[in-house]
């Protein structure tokens, strides 16, 4: 229960691998995958869950291996939420920017292409926001976390 089969480093070294890992691969996904979690999302991520376990553990199933794990997991995501809050740089490769969808009634259509963001997930966002159509619009951003804010024109702009 408490015996290691491995050293210690190496489980440290697995689950850092492992974590940095799926952070790409679920940071290549775009942005609305991670921030707005569908029912099959949610499902993908515990699978990849539990795809990765047997790649942090390797096959050592003790106590002893799991809270090294989680300490790792837990100190490695401390490390890139310090990095991210101190550096512009790392705050864009790991969580991305904010890109715009719609300015002053404009769609930029690519934008939304390049993010999987399709119309019905915009008209969404819009009725949110009581805007009948895009000319009423501002400004719509994708933000990093996955939703999309919208700014209506002033009545004196409209």
């Amino acid at each position: 229960m408490w015996t290691l089969s491995l050293p210690y480093w190496e489980f440290i070294a697995r689950a850092v691998l492992v974590y940095v890992f799926v952070m790409m691969s679920l940071r290549l996904t775009g942005k609305r995958q991670i921030g707005e979690l569908a029912p099959f999302d949610f499902v993908l991520l515990l699978l990849l869950s539990n795809g990765v376990q047997n790649a942090m553990n390797g096959g050592d199933n003790t106590v002893t291996a799991g809270f090294i794990i989680t300490i790792s997991l837990l100190s490695i995501n401390g490390l890139v939420a310090w990095a991210t809050y101190r550096s512009k740089t790392a705050e864009k490769v790991i969580e991305g920017r904010p890109e715009v969808l719609i300015h002053n009634g404009y769609l930029y259509s690519d934008v939304m292409k390049c993010n999987r963001i399709t119309h019905h997930e915009l008209n969404n966002a819009l009725r949110q926001n009581d805007c009948v159509s895009i000319d009423v619009v501002r400004l719509a951003v994708l933000e990093t976390n996955g939703h999309i804010n919208v700014i209506k024109k002033d009545a004196a702009h409209a």
